[in-house]
């Protein structure tokens, strides 16, 4: 279930994997992955976005948020939800990161994509 925070007037959720899978199922959030490109391409959420922390600007996220919501993820759930605090600051009204971040998505048994260390293609898993 959804935890809710408000944050300087500016609403912060957390999801849990399950609530994100069900939302990106429908195709009715954005998915925004904040780690590493090297881990990103190691294994990812096939067709998740990729903006990296280290370089990690609000002004560059996609527009209407309202529209279509951006969660962020990351490994654990931690930096996900210290880019979404940088986002509150610097103006958004609303925004999401996933609880446990990638590791609970792949602990829920849920599809991603990972490298063939054989090929180094992205393969489908599990």
């Amino acid at each position: 279930m959804a935890e809710t925070e408000t944050i300087n007037g500016a609403t912060l959720q957390t999801l849990s994997a399950d609530e994100v899978k069900e939302m990106y199922d429908r195709n009715t959030i954005v998915l925004i992955d904040v780690r590493t490109p090297a881990e990103y391409d190691f294994e990812h959420v096939g067709g998740a976005l990729l903006a990296p922390m280290s370089a990690f600007d609000p002004a560059r996220l996609p527009a209407s948020p309202e529209e279509r919501p951006i969660v962020l993820y990351c490994g654990s759930g931690m930096r996900s939800r210290r880019m979404a605090e940088k986002c509150l600051a610097a103006g958004f009204s609303k925004i999401a990161h996933m609880a446990g971040g990638f590791n609970a998505w792949k602990q829920g048994g849920n599809a991603y994509l990972g490298t063939d260390p054989s090929t180094g293609a992205h393969v489908p898993r599990p």
